[in-house]
Order: C-alpha cells, then sequence, then structure tokens
C-alpha cells in the first residue's frame, strides 16, 4: 500500500518541483557551478600556460550564461516588476517635477557659475543683486534697470527658471553704466544746429570722473575680450516712423550718476530746443 502512494505521489512531487522557478534556479545554479569547476579543474591539470586567461574567459562565459538562464526563467516576473517600478517612478518624476528642475538648476549654478554673491544679473525679466542661494531658489535683491536703483523689493526665483531663462550678468552696472535714453521732439526745430553744445555739456558732465571712466572701461573691455562705447559720450539724431525727431544719447558714467546726468542733458536739450524754435518762428 505504500508502495503505491509512493507511485502515486512521486509523479506529483516531481510535476510540482519542476513549475517551482526557485527549485529550477537553484538546480540550475548549482549544475552551473559544478560544470565550471570541473571544467577549471582540467584547465588546471591539462593546461601549462596562459591558465589564468582560460579560467578568467570560462568564469566570465559561465557567468554571462547563469545571468541569461536565471532572466529566462524570471522573465514574466521581471517584466512585471519593472513596469511596476517604472510606473512608481513615472509617478514620483510627475510628482516632485518641479524640485528636479530646481536641484538641476542649482547643480548648473555650481558648475558653470554664471554669477555669484553680490553680482547684478537679470534671469528673464527679473533684475537685481543676488542676496543667497540653495537648492531651491534664488533670491535677488530687485533693482530697476531704468535708474539703477534698488526697489525695496525681495525676488525668489525657482532655480528651474535658471535652466530655461537667460541669465545676463550685469554686475560692471553696480560701478559703471552705459545709460542711454532717448528725446523725442517735433521736426520744427534742426537738432544738428545746438549738436556741438549739447556735446560739450556732456563732456562738462562727464568731467569730473572722466580718468576713472576710461580705466574703468578699459578693465570691462580687457575682461570681456570685446570693445565698448565710451568713455567719450556719445549723441545720435534720428527720425520717428512719423518723422519725429530722434536725440539718443548714450553716456558712460557712474551708475549712481546717470539719472542727474541724464536730467542736465535733458534740461539743456529742451532749452536749447526752445530758444531755437522761438528764433524760427521770429524769423
Amino acid at each position: 500500500m505504500d508502495l503505491l502512494n509512493r507511485t502515486i505521489n512521486l509523479p506529483q512531487i516531481t510535476e510540482l518541483l519542476l513549475n517551482n522557478k526557485l527549485v529550477i534556479t537553484t538546480m540550475f545554479i548549482a549544475v552551473f557551478f559544478i560544470i565550471k569547476r570541473l571544467i577549471v579543474e582540467i584547465i588546471k591539470k591539462k593546461s601549462n600556460q596562459s591558465k589564468r586567461t582560460k579560467i578568467n574567459l570560462v568564469n566570465n562565459l559561465f557567468t554571462i550564461l547563469m545571468i541569461i538562464a536565471i532572466f529566462n526563467i524570471w522573465s514574466e516576473e521581471i517584466q512585471k516588476f519593472a513596469f511596476s517600478i517604472a510606473a512608481f517612478i513615472v509617478a514620483i518624476v510627475l510628482a516632485t517635477r518641479e524640485f528636479i528642475q530646481c536641484f538641476i538648476g542649482f547643480i548648473y549654478l555650481l558648475s558653470s557659475r554664471p554669477f555669484r554673491i553680490g553680482d547684478w544679473v537679470q534671469v528673464g525679466n527679473y533684475c537685481g543683486e543676488v542676496h543667497s542661494t540653495d537648492w531651491a531658489k534664488l533670491t535677488l535683491l530687485e533693482v530697476d534697470k531704468d535708474d539703477y536703483q534698488y526697489t525695496g523689493k525681495t525676488l525668489y526665483l525657482p532655480n528651474s527658471q535658471l535652466i530655461t531663462s537667460v541669465i545676463k550678468n550685469l554686475n560692471f552696472l553696480k560701478r559703471y553704466a552705459m545709460h542711454h535714453f532717448t528725446i523725442v521732439r517735433d521736426a520744427s526745430v534742426n537738432p544738428f544746429e545746438f549738436l556741438d553744445t549739447l556735446n560739450e555739456k556732456a563732456r562738462l558732465y562727464c568731467d569730473d570722473f572722466n580718468d576713472v571712466a576710461i580705466r574703468y572701461n578699459q578693465l570691462i573691455e580687457s575682461r570681456l575680450d570685446i570693445n565698448i562705447s565710451g568713455p567719450e559720450p556719445h549723441i545720435q539724431v534720428a527720425t520717428s516712423d512719423i518723422g519725429d525727431t530722434q536725440v539718443f544719447f548714450t553716456i558712460f558714467c557712474p551708475t549712481e550718476k546717470a539719472m542727474e546726468i541724464e536730467q542736465k542733458l535733458t534740461s539743456d536739450f529742451m532749452k536749447l530746443w526752445f530758444e531755437h524754435k522761438i528764433f524760427v518762428s521770429v524769423k
């Protein structure tokens, strides 16, 4: 009776073992190691030269075959696991995308160093002095580009914007600026009649700091390896699309004096313009 039960249960046990992937994997590994060990022993006994090369080749070959065999046995489970991991990773990436971009932006700052603490920079449409940086944000003390004054506002820009926006280093503007402004009037007066007077006024207002401006201008050209206009003031005359007269001023001056000089030259221009207009009217 016991023999009959054993005869009946043996095929079932065999089938159960063959369907168990863990048992099959263990058997494969054991067989692979035994075969590899036998081959290595044969090489050691019969081969006189290049034993290490042959043994190393056998080890690598059996390792690759073992990985392929295990992968084939567990391919279905590995595929399901990979899909689960991929779905989980995608969900995590989507949920933390902004934080990941901020961290990448921080790595970009550390690697490229486009600016330092205290520099004036422009990121997109935002301009200010760099106050601090961390892995999440860039802190700027906002500066008005038109009058070079602090607005009193603090800007917190996520580092992700540093990857997608153009970064302009405006550090040289902290001391000296290439200040541009334009005056527009009608065409009743010819500005070339008093252009020399305006140039004399501009040179007079820039005379106090002319020597320092020359040295600073040369410093900027040396560091940037470019030629920039200045430090002599430039005044150009043009006309607009509707026929008005446009006078363009370019002054290389200390940042804190830019608006003061602009107001003085504007006052001189308006005075000369009205004087010539009255003269033309009387004439």
